[in-house]
């Protein structure tokens, strides 16, 4: 009997790692983020989970991975300033650096709580980087996909001649006129599910091309590049940190050294056959992986 069950155990398994934030029902809300409206879906109960997306992207990113998180978190998924329904502030400056985290900090506070997971992709890991080093008593674990460190792509980008053909499109980004070659169309290339396309073309036709490309004029490295000085503030919680290694915009050159910027443990698993957007090529193993590794550090 007991084999009887096995593969009815599996095949529910299997059905709930593929469920979506699509069957799932989601609470939709604003945080004010120092007169920036930053909005949100939650989902579930329990701990503090904030989930930051990339370029191009939006809260629906994590769709896959939202449902299982959620059973044992509330899992918190945010449109970044620029992006869908949160507010579009003009200006480079309303997208430097510690504009971004105290969109976080603003979100944890929302929900008054104290401190959270955070989980973020590319821009989104830039950003969740930086929110454990600034923040360190308000992050309880972090959680990066495609996104090395920053000291390490500082790096790459100053000694890697491949991180720097690899890193054209963000010189290209940080120019005046950039922006204007963008569709929301265009910025779906990359999603595979066309009932998804449409729900990205509808996000990006509601958000702004320029505050999207003011991310990289605010805070990715300029020409000429240089070795990033000093050490970097060490990260104070465990880490995970998951990489699709047939990415091109970021390459794993860049996560070497990673050890030596975190205090604690640092997980680091690569996936061969997944890209830039890991958490959609290879959306079960992703959720699999976090919801283990965030299950053994309960």
């Amino acid at each position: 009997m007991q084999n009887g069950r096995l593969p009815l155990v599996g095949l529910l398994l299997s059905g709930f790692l593929h469920a979506s934030a699509d069957a799932q029902e989601l609470t939709h809300g604003f945080a004010d983020s120092d007169g920036v409206k930053i909005h949100y879906v939650s989902a579930g109960k329990g701990p503090l989970l904030v989930m930051i997306h990339g370029f191009p992207d939006y809260w629906y990113s994590w769709r896959k991975q939202i449902p299982e998180l959620a059973r044992h978190y509330q899992v918190v998924a945010i449109d970044q300033r620029g992006y869908n329904k949160s507010d579009h502030p003009k200006g480079v400056d309303s997208y430097r650096m510690d504009k971004l985290t105290g969109d976080v900090r603003a979100v944890i506070r929302h929900f008054e709580q104290d401190s959270a997971v955070i989980v973020g992709h590319d821009w989104g890991g830039a950003v969740a980087w930086t929110f454990a080093m600034q923040y360190p008593e308000m992050t309880d674990r972090l959680v990066i996909l495609n996104l090395p460190h920053l000291h390490g792509l500082q790096r790459e980008l100053a000694t890697n001649p491949d991180q720097q053909k690899a890193s054209a499109y963000a010189r290209f980004f940080q120019t005046p006129e950039a922006a204007k070659t963008l569709t929301a169309e265009g910025l779906t290339f990359w999603v595979k599910d066309e009932d998804a396309k449409a729900k990205y073309v509808e996000a990006f036709r509601r958000s702004s091309f320029e505050g999207m490309l003011n991310y990289y004029k605010a805070n990715y490295p300029r020409e000429p590049y240089q070795q990033p000085e000093g050490k970097p503030v060490k990260v104070k919680c465990p880490v995970l940190l998951i990489h699709g290694l047939k990415d091109t915009a970021l390459l794993p050159g860049a996560l070497s050294g990673t050890w030596n910027w975190v205090e604690k443990d640092l997980t680091l698993v690569t996936l061969p056959n997944a890209g830039h957007f890991v958490q959609q090529d290879e959306a079960e193993t992703v959720t699999r992986t976090m919801a283990g590794w965030l299950s053994d550090r309960r």
